[in-house]
């Protein structure tokens, strides 16, 4: 507490100083100025509250004895009052000075002259024409007869030009001048949160001059997309678009931002990472190419970063789901080639992974899968294509349509023991859960999984099929050697789509589950398993209603447990 107590005395007297240079922000030099530290002093001014509001009036004044010259130089400053809640946390500032039963006359006039100091707040952007001004100047306006119609007049009047201005296009004797514009955003950096100024502020951003560089301030985009993030201004997409390919530090600090929101939030819930990756705006702004690229590689870099994560790869996923559908529902003529949006991958490849499953009938779901997999075999295992990248940009191009490879599980699982399981099958869940391997090792990959689904297939026909023997089949080593982790992570997710599908194994899921459940890393994963398992099968309409209901049970259980 001493030393919070030290550090705000030496931000005091900075501020003291800045607010004594700022004086009103008459010059452009000082609005610079001003408008650049606005987010670090409302700090100070919410740090400066929670120390005042444990002190009584006299402590306030013995230990900060020059704090009305503070307070007072802070209401007289229109950039600082318009700022988001600067406002609000000076008028507490001020009434922690005033004293509810005054003892002498100095407390008396102490009290007196803060509810002066609150008046002149609560009416500064009401009728008091000083306050204002400095706005209506830097504008482009002069002083005038000002009425309560007079800034949503301005705002309007501002909008018509800016827009008037982007039509003339080249007809210079009718557009504003590119100072003007950089001025006018400079100074709504304050300003932005106001909903008076949000008309302006997406005029501002949809804005294209003839200029060969960006006018607009760098700070009012990062203002506006500061404000945006954290849901204190609206904006049409179009003008969030506009935002971030005019200012790319924006685009990737929201990128950013989502990725800190999914951390935070509950882990293995995808409809939740859903609802949050829409309301974030990002898979509608990246059906412009220029974000997609951007936002996709932030997502390769955090899987690097993680090592393959499944919560990030899970929510990559869904970020491209979110973002094929904002593409299918906005391109009823497609505006840029697929090749824009994956650069590195075989155009034939992505137009085959882009194909919902849902509108294909489920019996003929093994075509596509079949075609998937020799395709991305022909790529990965012939040296000679090193146009199409090698088996890393190729899994990750895989790793975003992911669904192909639950559901080529699921068709080895819902046929086990019927007939040899397709090579080509094997192949891409060999590839899709270690793309770093080599041929020989994903064929020994291959002829592992072919065992499991063997010893399976023995089980469903086995009239005493128990926990202990469906565990068995997936057990994680043979001959004494462990497999490695990428395997065993395969044949547990083999073993949990057997106790969906299969009816012996959906009757001793719980039992099978327990057992296989050792640690928490086991025990998140199978989680993220059912929660993924049920997310995909209802955007595909997967009409299972024994395996859904046992799915939905066992993750409300887990979660309950975790």
């Amino acid at each position: 507490m001493a030393q919070d107590s030290v550090g705000l005395s030496s931000d005091y007297q900075f501020w003291i100083q800045k607010l004594s240079v700022w004086k009103q922000a008459s010059t452009l030099e000082t609005q610079q100025d001003t408008c650049l530290y606005l987010p670090q002093f409302q700090e100070f001014l919410r740090q400066m509250y929670e120390a005042l509001k444990e002190m009584d009036s006299n402590t306030v004044i013995e230990r900060f004895p020059t704090i009305g010259q503070l307070l007072a130089k802070t209401c007289r400053n229109p950039f600082i009052l318009a700022y988001d809640e600067s406002q609000k946390i000076l008028i507490w500032c001020l009434c922690c000075l005033i004293n509810k039963d005054p003892q002498n006359s100095g407390e008396s006039q102490l009290n007196s002259w803060t509810r002066g100091l609150l008046s002149r707040i609560l009416a500064a952007f009401r009728s008091d024409i000083k306050e204002v001004d400095l706005f209506t100047q830097g504008l482009g306006y002069a002083p005038a007869d000002y009425y309560p119609g007079l800034l949503k007049n301005m705002v309007l009047s501002l909008v018509s030009e800016l827009r008037e201005n982007h039509l003339n296009g080249f007809n210079t004797q009718s557009r504003m001048a590119p100072e003007r514009v950089r001025s006018l955003s400079r100074v709504c950096v304050p300003l932005v949160t106001l909903p008076d100024f949000e008309p302006l502020v997406e005029a501002l951003l949809t804005y294209h001059g003839q200029e060969p560089q960006e006018v607009l301030w760098p700070e009012f985009f990062g203002a506006v997309n500061e404000a945006f993030l954290l849901k204190k201004i609206c904006l049409p997409v179009s003008a969030v678009l506009c935002l971030w390919l005019r200012h790319l530090p924006s685009l990737e600090k929201a990128v950013l931002h989502l990725f800190e929101k999914l951390v935070s939030s509950e882990r293995n819930c995808l409809r939740r990472i859903e609802c949050f990756m829409k309301d974030s705006l990002l898979p509608e702004a990246a059906c412009h190419p220029a974000i997609f690229r951007v936002v996709d590689e932030m997502f390769r870099y955090a899987l690097l970063e993680t090592e393959g994560a499944p919560e990030v790869l899970a929510a990559m996923q869904v970020f491209t789901r979110c973002f094929v559908e904002a593409l299918e529902k906005e391109n009823q003529q497609p505006k840029f080639a697929l090749k824009t949006y994956f650069p590195y991958a075989s155009p034939s490849l992505v137009m085959v992974l882009l194909q919902r499953p849902k509108d294909i009938p489920q019996g003929l779901w093994h075509r596509p899968l079949k075609r998937i997999s020799e395709m991305l075999k022909e790529i990965v295992e012939d040296e000679t294509q090193g146009s199409s990248g090698g088996p890393f940009e190729n899994w990750f191009l895989l790793a975003h349509f992911g669904g192909w490879a639950d559901i080529a599980a699921e068709q080895l699982l819902t046929s086990v023991g019927d007939a040899e399981p397709p090579e080509a099958l094997l192949w891409l869940l060999a590839f899709s859960s270690s793309p770093g391997d080599g041929p020989q090792q994903r064929a020994q990959t291959m002829v592992e999984v072919k065992a499991v689904l063997s010893h399976l297939g023995r089980l469903l026909r086995s009239p005493t099929l128990s926990a202990g023997n469906l565990l068995a089949a997936a057990e994680e080593s043979r001959e004494g050697d462990p497999r490695p982790p990428a395997c065993q992570q395969l044949t547990r997710r083999l073993l949990l789509n057997f106790l969906l599908w299969a009816p012996g194994g959906r009757a001793m899921a719980r039992d099978v589950i327990t057992l296989m459940a050792r640690t928490d890393e086991i025990m998140h994963e199978i989680v993220g398993f059912l929660d993924q398992t049920l997310y995909r099968w209802d955007h595909l309409g997967v009409d299972a209603p024994g395996s859904r209901k046992l799915a939905r049970e066992l993750l409300a259980e887990l979660r309950g447990q975790a």
